[in-house]
């Protein structure tokens, strides 16, 4: 009766409405979350040992060290007690809203539009991965794991050790279970062979947003072999992505959605995406984070700790120019920063930019076909 039930519903609610109903769930869930008060505290500690800038953070302990990894926190420097001054260099976060404060989402998607041929995608690909499709693409294959057995040994050689291997023991691992139902029902499973051997396996799923269909990376997982060699697992991760991005095209898809990572602009993990045609997104988002700037000193903490924020449904992004730094720098400092997907960039100046900087942060979205607006804000 209950498989009857789902079915039905599944008939009467298009995809697009199923997405957005999930979406409401998911919010609801992180909401019911904040809501348990007795589980929250209030905490100060600073990102690294020399920063002049104190973190009061209001929410569940529960959160503490995701909020510190989100923030780029040195994990070596110890929290302190709590002092009850709020000087005008405090940096509020919090899990519920606060008067002037940014809506930081958590995690993004990179998510690349597939309206360009392949050829073209790949344009703005660096001349050494370009070189590496072109050398290595043909030596490797898809094969689709239909079965319990190929699916269960996927993920228990493949898709959960190298989670661990990358994340530890806080590394957030996907049930059985529902890999099972994720590579039989909503996606597929497929696995990646290097001539006869398998070298690596992606998890993937249908989304459909707004009427377009994404096709969507769930988990990568490579064998010990491939991941504790840091040469080979460059390669077979960039050909894994690579043919990943083949089938969405082929099979008609609107986007690729390469996957999800933590929302900092200066991610390694989501700069290598970006490298890879991936816009950034919140398709794979369900929760954010309230940041309240310091009274003094935001361009130099923006600087340190540039951030994503939400306006509506649109996303920004949030950097600093403080005194010190030359335009070269600052230059260097943002050239992985030329996401695509943004609507504006809001520049927190304690100084007034030259023309010259300016134009060229304009011109590392030149290439896109909505660039972001740049606005500069008067920084003490």
């Amino acid at each position: 009766m209950k498989e009857y039930i789902a079915e039905l519903l599944r008939k009467l609610i298009s995809p697009s409405m199923r997405f957005e109903l999930r979406k409401a769930v998911a919010w609801l869930r992180d909401i019911g979350g904040r809501a348990c008060f007795w589980r929250w505290e209030i905490v100060r500690f600073r990102l690294r040992e020399d920063s002049p800038y104190d973190i009061l953070y209001v929410g569940r302990k529960s959160q503490r060290e995701f909020v510190k990894v989100l923030m780029g926190a040195d994990a070596h420097v110890a929290d302190s007690t709590l002092k009850l001054d709020n000087s005008s260099r405090t940096v509020l976060i919090s899990e519920i809203p606060t008067l002037g404060a940014l809506y930081v989402p958590q995690y993004l998607s990179a998510v690349v539009p597939l309206s360009r041929s392949i050829d073209d995608i790949t344009a703005r690909y660096n001349t050494e991965l370009r070189r590496n499709l072109r050398k290595n693409r043909l030596r490797y294959r898809m094969k689709q794991a239909l079965n319990d057995d190929e699916i269960d040994i996927a993920d228990r050689e493949m898709l959960k050790p190298y989670a661990s291997a990358r994340h530890g023991a806080a590394a957030s691992q996907i049930e059985s279970h529902e890999v099972q139902r994720v590579a039989k029902n909503a996606g597929r499973l497929d696995l990646v062979l290097l001539e006869d051997e398998i070298v690596a396996c992606h998890l993937g799923c249908v989304i459909t947003r707004a009427g377009k269909r994404y096709w969507s990376t769930v988990r990568f997982g490579y064998p010990d072999a491939v991941f504790s060699d840091a040469k080979k697992l460059r390669e077979v991760n960039s050909i894994t992505t690579f043919m990943a991005l083949e089938w969405a095209i082929e099979n008609g898809f609107d986007y690729y959605d390469i996957g999800t990572c933590l929302a900092r602009p200066d991610d390694g993990l989501l700069e290598w995406k970006r490298r890879r045609g991936g816009d950034v997104d919140t398709l794979g988002n369900d929760g954010y984070l309230f940041v309240r700037l310091p009274k003094v000193g935001a361009a130099q903490f923006l600087w340190e700790t540039p951030l994503f924020a939400v306006e509506g449904k649109k996303l920004t992004l949030h950097l600093g120019l403080p005194d010190g730094p030359s335009d070269e720098d600052v230059a260097n400092r943002y050239r992985e920063m030329g996401f695509g997907g943004l609507f504006k960039i809001y520049i927190h100046c304690s100084r007034t930019p030259g023309e010259t900087l300016l134009d060229t942060l304009r011109g590392r979205y030149a290439h896109l076909k909505s660039p972001p607006v740049l606005e500069g804000i008067v920084s003490t």
